[in-house]
Order: structure tokens, then C-alpha cells, then sequence
């Protein structure tokens, strides 16, 4: 499912920083923790663009206070490159107290490091 009709208050953006370019065609999916069963909610799949960009991950009315976590599909991110990778899938997990806020979460990524921070 994806929101293209206003603007998601929660983006992210994939840097290939081996190569210096956008992580373009990385698939990645959104999830929700249901508190109460202690399990993951699959809110959204997307695939990055040529920008390395993934717009549409939720619409506000869905975005609200809890935790949650993007899972990029690293590896065969790589794999489509003819490389290898040491991690198959990078998982962020974290906290939305107040979900009005717009946050950004990117992505900066080698074959053996990988970095994230929580911008706006």
C-alpha cells in the first residue's frame, strides 16, 4: 500500500556510500509492534526510487504514537549489483512519541557498515 496523495510524515533516502550514488531499487517494508501480542505489523512495502528515496510510506491519519521498525533488503540490494554483502537485511527500530512531527530516517550504506540517524 502506498500514500501519494499528500506528503508521508515519515521518509527515509538509501546512500550507497561505497559507490557515492542513491540505493536505487532497495525494497523495504514498515512495521508497527502491536504491544499487547508482542508482535510486528506489516504497515507498508516500497521500493526505493532512482533518487533512493521510497515516498508514500503512511499518511498521517495512520502514523500514530507507538514503535515501529524499516527493514531494508540489503543483500539483495547487493546481490543485484553482483556483489556480496555481510548483512542480509538491516532492521531500524524506533520510537514515534509525537507522530505531527515530520521525521526522516536514512539510510547510509556500504557492503560492511552501515549508519542511520533520525533527521526532519
Amino acid at each position: 500500500m502506498s500514500f501519494q496523495t499528500e506528503e508521508s510524515p515519515l521518509t527515509t533516502h538509501v546512500l550507497n556510500t561505497a559507490d557515492g550514488v542513491p540505493g536505487v531499487r532497495m525494497t523495504l517494508s514498515l512495521h508497527r509492534l502491536d504491544s499487547t501480542l508482542v508482535i510486528w505489523n506489516l504497515v507498508t512495502v516500497g521500493t526505493t526510487n532512482e533518487d533512493g528515496r521510497c515516498p508514500g510510506l503512511i499518511d498521517n491519519d495512520a502514523f500514530t504514537p507507538g514503535m515501529y521498525k524499516m527493514r531494508f533488503e540489503t543483500g539483495k540490494y547487493w546481490e543485484s549489483l553482483g556483489h556480496t554483502s555481510f548483512y542480509p537485511y538491516v532492521e531500524i527500530v524506533f520510537t514515534i512519541n509525537k507522530p505531527k512531527q515530520k521525521f526522516h530516517l536514512p539510510l547510509l550504506l556500504s557492503r560492511f557498515s552501515y549508519s542511520t540517524y533520525r533527521g526532519s
